[in-house]
């Protein structure tokens, strides 16, 4: 690039000394003796003429064309524009029909719920249907039922959560949003955590030890959105919720008759006053008895979704961090934990990867926990932003699952 504007201005140069030497008047010496040879030169300057003309007509053709290039490597230049992805929201009481094709006739292939976001990538019938992508749906949902556009753009900008992703080995979680400020927490590398605020240069986090800022030049900060739900997907989400609720069903049963049989022995005397024990046969039905209650502690977790994040609260109602949801939680069912997330990480048994979890397990991140409900998703009490809700377990990096029950 650096020759070639080189180039260009040598060009332009000699294009330039071309014609300001063919213009230039005489020197006053030599004035008198053009004037002395004025008349016998002048047929020999009509002689000329065709050549000066076809000289200046190369000069401005050079000129002309170092100009064209210099303009076109000017254009080269420009940065391209980068292409502005159009979204479409849904705007409705609970959602709207994906369907194969621009039809209500057409099959329905997934459902868009509200607040949920798709890439428009087409049009059909002057922009009555869109075309959309949304998670792993693709298909066509009537225009009128979202937002587009500018009005698109922002509604995606307000239902979207931000977080941000460690991408220096060791990051500072700092009190204020300057490198002055006093370190407060560590978090380490592809560490992920929803963002509260975003200052200049800075990214507000919730963490264990408390709220505080990290540096975006050193985390990619990104927005996730709600997704379409493909007839797939929402298939298996529906006998899983089955599944769930008949284990819930089945687990209120089995705790009813626990209760009715300790209560019977108590009657009975026992010094203890726990149940008699009954061999092999508990021992058979404590997998079983286990999985029922985790299922029924998930699903008791789960109502509580829409409710506020308070740090340091402990109210599944009115407000709790993620160890104050968790030891809530369980505390309703007769079981003790710490108060800290790193505590409660320690306790129960670690079964290895998510791969292995089950409902009622507990899923411990770096400064965070919250309770496996299936399905590859997590129930806890995220941030301040989003409250209590649903989220993948999958979401940030797993430290380890660990089964109370």
């Amino acid at each position: 690039m650096k020759q070639r504007n080189m180039k260009l201005a040598m060009l332009c140069i000699t294009a330039a000394l071309l014609t300001t030497a063919h213009g230039m008047p005489a020197a006053a010496s030599e004035v008198k003796a053009e004037k002395e040879v004025q008349a016998q030169d002048s047929e020999k300057e009509l002689s000329q003429e065709p050549e000066k003309a076809k000289l200046h007509a190369g000069i401005s053709s050079v000129t002309t064309w170092a100009a064209e290039i210099y303009q076109e490597e000017l254009e080269n230049e420009k940065p391209p524009q980068e292409e502005v992805q159009e979204l479409a929201v849904a705007q409705v009481d609970s959602y709207i029909n994906v369907r194969s094709q621009p039809s209500v006739e057409g099959e329905i292939v997934g459902k868009l719920y509200d607040d949920s976001v798709g890439e428009i990538i087409g049009e059909e019938a002057d922009g009555e249907w869109l075309l959309i992508k949304s998670g792993n749906v693709e298909g066509y949902i009537k225009a009128e039922y979202a937002l587009r556009g500018e009005e698109g753009l922002a509604k995606a900008d307000e239902v979207g959560e931000r977080f941000a992703k460690v991408t220096a080995v060791t990051l500072r979680v700092r009190e204020e949003a300057t490198t002055e400020s006093d370190t407060m927490a560590l978090l380490p590398v592809e560490e992920v955590l929803p963002v509260q605020e975003e200052v200049e240069g800075w990214a507000k986090v919730s963490t264990e030890e408390g709220e505080g800022y990290i540096s975006t030049e050193f985390a990619e900060v990104y927005t996730e959105h709600k997704v379409a739900e493909s007839k797939e997907e929402e298939e298996a989400r529906l006998r899983r919720e089955e599944e769930e609720r008949q284990a819930a069903i089945r687990a209120e049963q089995q705790r009813a008759a626990a209760l009715d049989s300790k209560g019977a022995s108590n009657s009975k005397g026992t010094s203890s006053g726990k149940a008699p024990a009954s061999g092999n046969t508990n021992a058979g039905n404590k997998g079983s008895q286990s999985s029922s209650l985790g299922s029924s502690i998930a699903n008791f977790a789960l109502q509580f979704v829409g409710n506020p994040y308070v740090y340091g609260g402990t109210s599944l109602t009115n407000g709790a961090d993620c160890s104050g949801f968790v030891q809530s939680v369980f505390k309703n069912f007769g079981i003790s934990l710490p108060r800290t997330s790193g505590e409660q990480g320690q306790c129960g048994t670690n079964v290895g990867g998510i791969g292995n979890a089950r409902p009622g397990d507990l899923i411990s991140y770096s400064g965070h926990i919250g309770i496996y409900i299936g399905n590859g998703q997590i129930v806890h009490a995220s941030s301040a932003k989003t409250g209590i809700k649903v989220s993948n377990a999958s979401y940030r990096p797993i430290l380890s699952v660990r089964r109370i029950v």
